[in-house]
């Protein structure tokens, strides 16, 4: 851990109380650092200082109590017995708060009882450092990894003990850690190591965290496999979650970052209206106020956004945020891959792509590509991807390509997942396949936390809301259970057996999993959470190539001969983990092809980099503008 993990800056409610439980006092700072310090007498306090109220309270970190349920969104709550008064920490960046609470229970669970004598006199003498004081504190070291290890061992040896003693009481706690003021007591304290945005960064997606975090607005693309997705994730989580609206072209794509369409959040339906309807529809109450307390937008899958819906909502930012600045000075955050699938026009007309926008010009300022690819491990596999992505196919890559059409890659009952240009073709191959079988069907019905969001949630999340499954059918896993056991997105199975009315699914690995319900949530414009509980499951005797977006397949097959639009191809190609777990039939060259304008595109991208490579982004030089 760095030295970030002992602060925090976020909105802070300070509420006292007295001993009936009614407020004394209550104190909102809408911007407020937290930092965690040490008095003289080795105790540790949180200190909260506002930054325009120019006040300064100090706490000790002692018989405390953290409320961290809803961490992952931001908020968190720490309540001190002792002095009756509880802070409210909200509009915080996840990864900061998670890594903040984290800090604060490694140390209290390292701390031995009465570890410094007291000494009257030295109390006396040091009463200005002491909470409510006007003195500095002392900071605190980030936690060592010998003390996340001791704080671990503690908190399984809580866990394993409640195990044996259940009782009421352990359901009420299993969402916070409670200390005692003797050395910590904290029952599933093992909720704060669950950090969603778990995974170190490479040196490449730490300048682009870093570009985001200095303020620019910021364009990053890269071939498919690179961490683009993981990096988004990454970054959103860095970012006050208040003002920060994650969105992406399609629901699939919007699911994997945890936000919203683009269309959603625009609040102008298709954007099929001139853009002066566009600004009327816009300036409605219910979307005017969530354009105007936004201050970081983004966009994944940009490449699928058309460029004159990009137009219209750079003219709606403005006009509904009162300022002619570039996007109502909203920062972007903008990523995808222009060489994979294209925009879809909603007219006769050609859509044109996001990058072919008056808007792009105005308001992209910083360009990176992620070079890395981390789906497939062959080199020679990322070679021919890297051709094919440019519409470049050699004689060699034909062959290639040609050879893997011989391949037996089914595996314990698996068979390879057929991808299909269009997505009608994918459902009714399912369909078939499932009447094919004999035996009895298990119909899977989704609990949805919301009937009146069904439909929504149908749109964006990758689950049927409906399953039908019976023993032999061939089924994909949507979520990642447990990555370790190749229980990841993407892997391919056979349903073996219903234990108990729960399917049991052999893996391509041999590995048995029972596919038990599962959770996925989504948010609505106003930031209200919706979540579908339901087996996470899908027939996969087939899948479109455009739903195939994002996932890594170990077992696939297509015939590209039906592919229809540039970069459809490469698409479908790159969801193979590997050439050994793929098999493509008929192919050649022709059905391989890059948009002309994108080659252009990403022709003049290169030098861009290539010239914004030469000065350093980050704290070595001071970062003008959209300073906030």
């Amino acid at each position: 851990m760095d030295s970030d993990s002992c602060s925090l800056t976020c909105t802070v409610a300070v509420e006292w109380l007295n001993a009936q439980g009614s407020i004394l006092r209550k104190a909102t700072h809408r911007t407020a650092s937290l930092r965690l310090i040490r008095d003289t007498q080795r105790e540790l306090l949180v200190e909260v200082r506002a930054e325009k109220a120019n006040a300064l309270t100090k706490l000790p970190l002692r018989g405390i109590s953290v409320f961290n349920k809803f961490m992952t969104e931001g908020k968190a709550s720490i309540k001190f017995k002792e002095q009756n008064c509880t802070l409210f920490l909200s509009n915080a960046p996840s990864s900061q708060l998670i890594t903040f609470l984290k800090t604060i229970f490694v140390k209290l669970t390292g701390q031995e009882v009465h570890q410094v004598p007291k000494d009257p006199l030295r109390e006396k003498f040091f009463a200005n450092v002491r909470p409510g004081g006007g003195g500095e504190g002392e900071d605190i070291s980030p936690a060592t990894s010998t003390e996340v290890n001791r704080a671990k061992e503690k908190a399984m040896a809580v866990s394993r003990a409640t195990v044996t003693t259940p009782s009421p009481g352990v359901v009420r706690k299993r969402k916070h850690f409670n200390d005692d003021g003797h050395g910590a007591k904290v029952p599933a304290a093992k909720k704060l190591y669950e950090n969603p945005t778990a995974g170190e960064l490479t040196e490449e997606q730490t300048r682009i965290l870093n570009a985001v975090l200095s303020g620019k607005n910021v364009f990053f693309t890269g071939s498919a496999g690179t961490g683009k997705s993981f990096l988004l994730r990454k970054i959103i989580s860095a970012l006050p979650p208040d003002v920060t609206m994650a969105t992406a072209s399609t629901g699939v794509a919007a699911c994997h970052i945890g936000g919203i369409t683009l269309h959603q959040f625009a609040g102008i339906g298709l954007g099929t209206a001139t853009k002066e309807r566009c600004v009327q529809l816009a300036s409605r109450p219910s979307a005017a106020s969530i354009w105007r307390r936004t201050k970081h937008l983004v966009i994944d899958e940009i490449s699928m956004v058309n460029g004159d819906f990009f137009d219209k909502i750079e003219a709606v930012a403005r006009h509904v945020r009162r300022t002619e600045r570039p996007f109502g000075g909203i920062q972007l955050i903008l990523c995808g891959d222009f060489f994979q699938l294209p925009p879809v026009s909603r007219t006769d007309d050609k859509a044109k792509f996001c990058f072919q926008s008056e808007a792009w010009q105005k308001c992209v300022h910083f360009n990176f590509e992620l070079q890395t690819v981390h789906r497939q491990k062959d080199k020679a596999f990322v070679k021919i991807l890297n051709s094919v992505r440019i519409g470049r196919v050699t004689d060699d890559i034909v062959d290639i390509l040609k050879e893997t059409a011989k391949q037996k890659i089914e595996g314990n009952g698996v068979l390879a997942t057929r991808l299909c240009s269009h997505v009608k073709e994918a459902d009714e191959i399912n369909e078939f396949q499932l009447d094919e079988l004999k035996g009895e069907s298990k119909v899977y019905t989704a609990l949805d936390s919301d009937s009146s969001m069904t439909y929504m949630l149908d749109q964006q999340l990758p689950i049927p809301g409906k399953l039908v499954l019976k023993v032999g059918a061939q089924v994909m896993l949507l979520k990642n259970i447990n990555v370790n056991s190749g229980l990841v997105n993407g892997a391919r199975g056979v349903v073996v057996s219903f234990k108990n009315d729960i399917p049991v699914i052999q893996l391509r690995s041999g590995t048995h999993y029972e596919a038990k319900m599962e959770k996925w949530a989504i948010k609505t414009t106003s930031g209200a959470v919706v979540h579908r509980k339901q087996v996470p499951l899908k027939l996969a005797w087939a899948f479109s190539i455009h739903k195939s977006q994002g996932l890594t397949l170990d077992c696939v097959e297509m015939c590209l001969a039906r592919v229809f639009d540039a970069g459809q191809s490469y698409v479908a190609l790159s969801r193979a983990q590997s050439l050994q777990s793929l098999r493509v039939l008929d192919f050649n060259s022709q059905q391989v092809w890059a948009n002309t304008a994108v080659l252009e595109f990403y022709k003049k991208f290169r030098r861009t980099v290539q010239e914004m490579e030469m000065i350093p982004l980050g704290k070595k030089i001071k970062l003008e503008g959209n300073k906030r």
